[in-house]
């Protein structure tokens, strides 16, 4: 039995999902293009969150610039951001007042951002040392 929208949600869009906590899910679905991506209820609000990358230690002035037009222009829900030295890109909903249009409009924005986005972030990715 499902216990809140969240899960429910994600079992209608038949997303690959692993339950984390009681309200915690990391959803690995590289079908729909969402890797590592985490929906998080913590109500009032439903956060979804991707880790994009470290920041790295070289051209942030550019990098910053390229995550705010992104922001400005092509991010159609959420927003990029900065938090404990990662580039993540997230979005918040109102748990109750949250759909299952609103869910799966949030979803497919990451989609689409993290797929898009990929080959211009990826130029800021410091290479892991070897």
């Amino acid at each position: 039995m499902v216990n809140n929208k969240v899960e429910q949600y994600l079992i209608d869009l038949k997303f690959t999902y692993q339950q984390i906590d009681s309200n915690l899910w990391l959803l690995n679905d590289e079908e729909h293009s969402l890797p590592g991506v985490a929906v998080i209820l913590t109500e009032p609000l439903t956060i979804i969150r991707a880790e994009i990358m470290d920041i790295p230690n070289n051209n942030l002035q550019e990098l910053y610039e390229t995550l705010l037009k992104l922001n400005a222009t092509d991010v159609i829900l959420g927003a990029y951001a900065v938090e404990n030295g990662k580039v993540i890109l997230i979005d918040s909903l109102l748990y109750d007042t949250m759909n299952y249009e609103d869910f799966r409009a949030s979803l497919d924005s990451i989609s689409l951002a993290l797929t898009q986005h990929y080959p211009i972030l990826s130029k800021y990715r410091e290479k892991q040392g070897g």
